[in-house]
């Protein structure tokens, strides 16, 4: 079951999207936890803990490394599609790219950096031009939310429909 987010919440929660200069989009999303940076980084690249809150990756681990990533949170039949690891330097920095059958490849950077004793992390990803991006958004907004239920810091979101419901309107986004 989810815990309302506050309007307030929401506002500095939500993924920002920006226009870069050639015409992309730009999804950023900001969170930050009271926990050391190596947990953080544990949450993001340990197999048993990211299997708690995305899914499962099976390959080579390091800069270079290929595998196979199922989003085993996901609706319906979970199928790995291929990934890379385009970057990997503990516990600051993780970039990924997973092909995606129906859309662009995705690029995923994550970067962490400690401040003020908080851990803190960028999610950003670029989509195409004409990519309908607040879907993808809300889907991130979910995962992070799972993320954070992993490091102990608030209860993981209920099942998708309820958190839909939740933050949608903050997205423009309506339950039909």
């Amino acid at each position: 079951m989810t815990t309302p987010e506050t309007a307030t919440d929401l506002a500095t929660r939500r993924g920002v999207v920006t226009r870069l200069d050639d015409g992309r989009q730009r999804l950023e999303f900001r969170r930050s936890w009271p926990d050391p940076i190596e947990d953080v980084w544990g949450a993001l690249t340990e197999p048993d803990r990211l299997a708690r809150w995305i899914g499962v990756y099976d390959g080579e681990r390091g800069p270079g490394g290929t595998g196979s990533f199922v989003m085993t949170h996901e609706a319906g039949e979970h199928t790995g599609e291929p990934m890379t690891i385009l970057e990997c330097d503990p516990p600051r920095r993780l970039v990924v790219e997973w092909t995606q059958q129906e859309s662009e490849d995705w690029r995923v950077d994550l970067d962490l950096w400690t401040e003020a004793g908080r851990t803190h992390l960028s999610f950003l990803q670029v989509f195409p031009a004409d990519a309908d991006v607040v879907d993808f958004a809300m889907g991130w907004h979910w995962y992070l939310a799972k993320l954070e239920a992993e490091l102990g810091g608030a209860p993981a979101p209920g099942h998708w429909d309820a958190f839909y419901a939740e933050v949608g309107p903050s997205y423009g986004r309506t339950p039909s």
